[in-house]
């Protein structure tokens, strides 16, 4: 079975063309605002370059792709393809045989075919083409010597194939309408996104159009990500999180920082996931389904918190930031510690810049803070401690005083509580998770700070 790029991320495929480069922008700065505006595929298209040169600049411009981790297709090369790692190549009927494409690249790497019938198409397919590119459909400059495929091949190709069809030739803003009943992926453009004065904006405009035309619009519900350790019993951890996010009406996915052995009675064994893989788990969502927040809990090492801050980082340097609800998982209920001593300053120094609330337990706001808690005004004053290096909204449970279970919500020096009577339970293992879970899903439903900690509180008062 030969690698294939999902179906969806065929949609706006980017072709560049040096006959549309600015003369104050470089095809490397091109190609990122293709990018930054949505395109989803880019195709290096080199027509009068040496082999040399060719590498160069596909190397130049898989920097960018990389960066976005947007695949690079490399137009027409197999060897430039070969040589610059890219995820695949697109070949004509007239270029390297798509045999010989595989035999030379392998069953990595995916090889797109440009077809004009249905009969090129099916032997394509059985050929192990990856996708099918297919046109001209309208008249365009860059293909001045082929002929226009028409929209009923064009519909007729994409019902007698497996693969993905994508659309070629002449295609803009103002015409891709007309291409909504063919069945295709996608479309693949030159000029209506290179040969435009704003780039991005272009792009931008083009892909909500595509999938507006093909149907690609659909209702989900909004997605909360969490991450954090894994509780077999499941009455904390992921396990706690996804079933309140469900129990929210929202779609939830997870990225596990830790296996634990635990139950209610106590933790017996934690087994920490390795950081790379944590980013493995990060870029996989990322790079498909962008939550709209995302709730942090037991991250037990400083290498799995550094991680996470710089995946953090690199993702709002690329224009995608989600409010972060951090919970600074360090003592279990039962009083298990789930947090080293060595990764307390990373997580103070590099995590807790994310976040746009914390909300630690009494004990854990007395290990950030250094103040003893014993009253409310112990907890104003260790809010205000904490202040000194964390700059978001602080909540602090109360529900381990003595007298009343009260929570405080701090920030910038305005004090706000949730008073709150002592419920008789003992059953409170993973409240914890489940309090700054419910919150994160308030506020991925744009729901402000307070508003979303008094609804998180009556959800967890009501399932006690």
């Amino acid at each position: 079975m030969f690698k294939q790029i999902e179906r969806l991320k065929y949609t706006l495929y980017a072709v560049t063309d040096r006959t549309w480069a600015c003369q104050n922008m470089t095809l490397e700065r091109q190609v990122e605002e293709a990018i930054m505006g949505g395109a989803t595929l880019v195709q290096l298209r080199e027509k009068h370059l040496s082999t040399a040169d060719f590498i160069e600049a596909a190397l130049s411009i898989k920097r960018v792709t990389d960066s976005y981790n947007i695949p690079l297709i490399i137009n027409d090369n197999v060897t430039v393809a070969k040589a610059v790692n890219a995820a695949g190549v697109h070949i004509g009927q007239s270029d390297t045989t798509l045999n010989e494409a595989r035999r030379e690249l392998g069953n990595s790497v995916i090889i797109g075919v440009s077809v004009n019938t249905v009969a090129e198409a099916i032997e394509a397919e059985l050929g192990g083409a990856n996708y099918l590119g297919v046109g001209a459909i309208f008249e365009t400059q860059s293909k001045m010597q082929v002929e226009n495929v028409s929209k009923l091949t064009l519909k007729q190709i994409a019902k007698a194939v497996s693969i993905p069809v994508v659309a070629i030739g002449g295609i803009n803003f103002e015409n891709v309408d007309e291409l909504s009943d063919t069945g295709i992926a996608g479309i693949s453009v030159i000029s209506a996104i290179f040969g435009a004065d704003d780039i991005k904006n272009a792009t931008t405009k083009l892909l909500s159009r595509v999938k507006s035309a093909l149907g690609l619009i659909t209702t989900h519900p909004k997605s909360v990500l969490t991450i954090a350790g894994s509780d077999c019993s499941g009455g904390a951890g992921i396990q706690a999180d996804l079933k309140t996010i469900e129990a929210h009406g929202l779609y939830g996915m997870s990225v596990i920082t830790a296996l634990t052995a635990q139950n209610t009675l106590g933790v017996n064994a934690v087994h920490e996931t390795p950081p790379a893989f944590v980013l493995k788990q990060m870029d996989a969502i990322f790079s498909d389904i962008v939550p709209e927040a995302i709730k942090i809990g037991m991250v037990a090492n400083p290498e799995i918190i550094d991680a996470i801050a710089n995946r953090l980082s690199d993702y709002r340097s690329n224009g995608t930031s989600v409010p972060v609800i951090l919970d600074p998982v360090m003592v279990a209920t039962s009083g298990s510690k789930l947090l080293s001593d060595d990764a307390l300053d990373v997580l103070k120094s590099k995590l807790l810049r994310f976040a746009t609330i914390i909300t630690p337990n009494i004990p854990e706001a007395e290990i950030l803070s250094g103040i003893k808690i014993s009253s409310k005004a112990d907890m104003i004053s260790a809010a205000m401690e904490i202040e000194r290096f964390y700059h978001g909204h602080i909540l602090i449970k109360g529900g381990h005083l003595l007298k009343g279970s009260d929570d405080l919500l701090y920030y910038k020096g305005m004090a706000l509580w949730f008073n709150q009577r002592r419920l008789s339970n003992e059953n409170t293992h993973g409240t914890g998770c489940t309090l700054s879970t419910a919150i994160a899903c308030a506020i991925s439903q744009k729901m402000s700070i307070p508003d979303a900690v008094g609804q998180a509180k009556a959800y967890v008062t009501g399932a006690l």
